[in-house]
């Protein structure tokens, strides 16, 4: 706005112009408040030569031409108006000082367009100017804003209301201005036009919360109550701040995860969400929202929200955290070792939160963690007792997962004491426990003669492994007599052990071979001898029953190796097991033994060594019974 104090230019053009031709003069527009006056200051001019006595003038409304009969506003020769202008108007100017200055009063809104003025020096010298005011009929003071107000950066806001009644000056105020700044007041200003203002300013330094602010300027007539006010909302732009985003968030794995993102700005900022780089969601907005369905583990980590305008950014982070269970355990480390050597197995998995870790062998807690992805478990010197299957269990408040493992130890073979022959009617069965990793060969050996166990033998020797115990049992039918000893040798990679068995009931072998009738028959040649001799008194004859000697049984060497060809597994299994664990006397059970069908099918093994062990056998013991 550009605020004169000199004359118009115009002035000086008219004045060096006198005596040229005919010209006006006057605002092009003016502006008072309802209810009050204006004055719109005019001037003219005409030829010299025409030299008029006196000099009249005549104001009209909306139209310059006398013919279309427009409404006469002032008209100096009969004062004749037309009836909306009676008592509102009146020429402040004098005609004959070429100044056509005119006043109208109590303005209400009908009186506002153009007003054009006529000179008239007599006769046919009458004019009719082009030059026309518009007068503009307002209720609200001027609040001007500049067209960007940025925060932090001083700010001039000024109110302006016309001043162009000369009957009532405003008095101007500031609604609203709290905390801005204390307002100043310049006064009465003339505008490059010769219309006068009154301006008051004000000077702050505006803030993010002094957006959208109403601020108000009033103006008031003293002596009326004519009060009028205006109002401007302040457009403070400023750069964004995020205000609104979550906090870390928890969420259970396959759950749906919502994080949202606010902020404050002006202009809207462009959101952004983005992780590790790369954009998940943006738009232009006050907040936006990223919405996760079904959240993984690969999901978990810190996800950031940037907030940019023209006037700066601003970026904030919030960390999503997937809780799942335990994923199933991994374990690796040393799974065959040799007895005495150290043995370390790590246990890992993941989970979060992190699990309770246990390593269990037969329900017993060999080692345990809290809170630890990982778990070590270390034997220093393992035994066989390490040998066998281990459980590693992790588990958080969210679920539970085990993995096993079996630990292998190899070593010597061990016979078990509760190894042992035993005999029952005309059988002896030797009962030889190892246990040992890897799987040893076993073998019995008798006295007279070592015999390799292989197909030929099976008949006579059957095994059973479980676990680390191998259990071979050695059956020998026909038995006179028990044999004088009975070895038991196991073998494997890493030694040899061999342990004589214990015979456990062998005086029940001779009666068992005898049979009730011989006993009775022996009994009756016992009496017959006693009466002999007594009635006699002669020499006593003996008689022995004759038996078959140790040294004229072979030597045999009996393996573990054993299965009855042609019948099935099962069936031949359970009836050997039965049959030699009764005969052993195991679990309690009596001694006694089905001979009915043990070796039926023996003559018929198509190989040759075991027709000739058969045959040689039978000079050993019989092996059925008659």
């Amino acid at each position: 706005m550009i605020f004169l104090t000199t004359l118009p230019l115009f002035w000086i053009m008219i004045s060096a112009s006198r005596g040229g031709h005919w010209g006006a003069w006057m605002p092009s527009s003016i502006s008072a408040f309802e209810g009050t006056c204006v004055s719109i200051p005019c001037r003219f001019d005409f030829p010299d030569e025409l030299r008029p006595a006196v000099v009249h003038g005549v104001w009209y409304f909306n139209s310059p031409y006398p013919k279309n009969y427009p409404p006469v506003v002032f008209k100096s020769r009969t004062q004749v108006v037309h009836e909306s202008f009676q008592g509102r108007s009146r020429l402040l100017g004098d005609l004959g000082l070429r100044n056509c200055t005119l006043l109208l009063s109590s303005l209400s809104p009908e009186l506002g367009g153009k007003y054009y003025f006529r000179g008239d020096l007599g006769g046919y010298n009458q004019y009719t100017f082009s030059e026309h005011s518009v007068l503009d009929i307002i209720n609200t003071p001027n609040i001007v804003v500049p067209p960007e107000v940025v925060v932090g950066s001083e700010v001039e806001v000024s109110c302006t209301v016309p001043d162009n009644c000369p009957e009532l000056r405003p008095e101007l105020s500031w609604l609203g201005h709290e905390g801005l700044g204390e307002p100043s007041v310049l006064g009465r200003l003339r505008e490059d036009e010769g219309t006068w203002v009154q301006v008051s300013l004000l000077h702050f330094v505006p803030t993010r919360e002094a957006n959208g602010h109403r601020l108000g300027c009033q103006a008031s007539f003293p002596n009326t109550t004519l009060q009028f006010e205006g109002y401007a909302s302040l457009d403070v732009k400023y750069p964004p701040v995020i205000v609104e985003m979550n906090a870390s968030v928890e969420a259970i794995e396959g759950s749906h995860v919502s994080l949202l993102c606010g902020a404050d700005s002006n202009p809207l900022p462009l959101l952004t969400w983005m992780r590790d780089g790369t954009v998940l969601r943006e738009a232009v907005a006050e907040s936006l929202f990223l919405d996760l369905e079904e959240v993984t583990p690969a999901e978990d980590g810190v996800y950031a929200c940037l907030a940019e305008n023209a006037y700066g950014q601003d970026n904030r982070t919030v960390g999503l955290s997937v809780m799942y269970a335990p994923r199933k355990p991994m374990v690796n480390g040393t799974m065959v070792a040799v007895e005495g050597e150290m043995v370390s197995i790590m246990c890992s998995t993941q989970s979060n939160p992190d699990p309770i870790l246990t390593i269990f062998k037969e329900k017993q807690i060999l080692a345990t963690v809290i809170y630890e992805s990982e778990l070590q478990l270390e034997l220093p010197a393992v035994t066989p007792e390490d040998d066998g299957e281990y459980w590693c269990v992790a588990e958080n408040q969210y679920g539970q997962r085990a993995t096993t493992f079996n630990l292998s130890v190899e070593f010597a073979p061990l016979i078990l004491l509760e190894s042992h022959c035993a005999a029952a009617r005309d059988t002896v069965q030797c009962l030889c426990v190892v246990k040992s990793n890897p799987e040893p060969s076993v073998a019995f050996e008798l006295p007279s003669r070592n015999v390799t166990v292989n197909e030929t033998e099976r008949e006579f020797v059957y095994s059973e492994r479980s676990g680390l115990l191998l259990t071979s049992i050695l059956t020998l039918r026909g038995q006179a007599q028990v044999p004088p000893r009975v070895i038991c040798t196991a073998h494997n990679l890493y030694g040899t052990k061999s342990l004589e068995l214990p015979f456990q009931g062998a005086h029940r072998l001779m009666w068992a071979k005898i049979g009730p009738v011989g006993a009775v028959v022996a009994f009756a040649i016992l009496i017959a001898i006693v009466c002999y001799i007594t009635q006699t008194r002669r020499k006593k004859n003996v008689t022995e029953s004759p038996s078959f000697s140790a040294g004229d049984n072979p030597p045999v060497l009996f393996g573990s190796d054993f299965r009855i060809s042609g019948a099935p597994e099962k069936y031949e299994s359970e009836r050997r097991l039965g049959s030699e664990r009764r005969l052993l006397g195991l679990r309690g059970e009596p001694p006694e033994l089905d001979l009915s069908s043990s070796h039926s099918d023996l003559g018929k093994r198509p190989t040759k060594d075991s027709y000739t062990l058969t045959e040689e056998l039978a000079e050993y013991a019989e092996i059925r019974v008659k």
